[in-house]
């Protein structure tokens, strides 16, 4: 899906990448993965599905992209101690993370959150003016 997007005209530095509980760990393997820096990548209530050994397959332009690890502390479908495991897993591969901890909030997204995400990626955006695309995965 990126590399469609990149076909299309939108530079890799602009897509945005997001995902919440089972897309929190396909958010991670594409930007990962992926061979270049992208815009972002944002994390809801997810988990680390991988080993170690995944942060040897880390480009240097992939580990620029910074992320967004947000989790309700109240979740009981991941638990909050698993979400946890995220940004030191990310920050040991030598990859920005902020982590969002939300006291109440179960195994949802809440408004806050989506507020919050906005104003991230609008930090990141005022760098630039080029077309914004949000690849959506099919579930």
């Amino acid at each position: 899906m990126i590399d469609r997007e990149v076909a299309d005209g939108i530079h890799h530095e602009n897509i945005f990448v997001c995902g919440f509980s089972q897309g929190g760990p396909l958010t991670l393997a594409s930007v990962l993965l992926y061979l270049k820096m992208l815009g972002r990548g944002a994390i809801f209530n997810g988990w680390v599905p991988f080993s170690s050994l995944v942060v040897q397959r880390i480009s240097p332009e992939a580990r620029k992209t910074p992320f967004l690890w947000s989790h309700g502390v109240a979740d009981r479908t991941v638990l909050f101690e698993d979400g946890q495991a995220g940004p030191p897993f990310l920050q040991s591969a030598g990859v920005n993370c902020e982590l969002k901890a939300y006291p109440d909030l179960g195994h949802s997204i809440s408004q806050d959150e989506l507020q919050y995400l906005e104003s991230w990626i609008r930090s990141r955006l005022k760098a630039s003016r080029r077309t914004i695309s949000f690849p959506v995965a099919d579930s």
